[in-house]
């Protein structure tokens, strides 16, 4: 499968995380908010100028700026 940032990824594509790279307090943050390795995504929707992005995670839909988005690798599904 191919790993692509989030940012780069369609609406309604889907994938599994494959990696959070940064740490700190954004690292953290991503984390908590259940983006972790493995878990499964669809991407919901994009604002109008591709930015922030919706996605589906876990049953909730989150809203990521692109900024945060480029340090989360997805395998994509197709």
């Amino acid at each position: 499968m191919a790993t692509i940032r989030i940012r780069d990824m369609r609406v309604n594509q889907q994938g599994t995380i494959a990696s959070v790279k940064i740490g700190g307090e954004l690292g953290r943050r991503l984390r908590d908010m259940g983006l972790v390795p493995g878990t499964a995504i669809r991407i919901q929707g994009r604002a109008p100028l591709y930015d922030p992005v919706a996605l589906r995670v876990k049953g909730f839909t989150l809203t990521l700026r692109n900024n945060e988005a480029d340090h989360i690798e997805v395998e994509v599904n197709g």
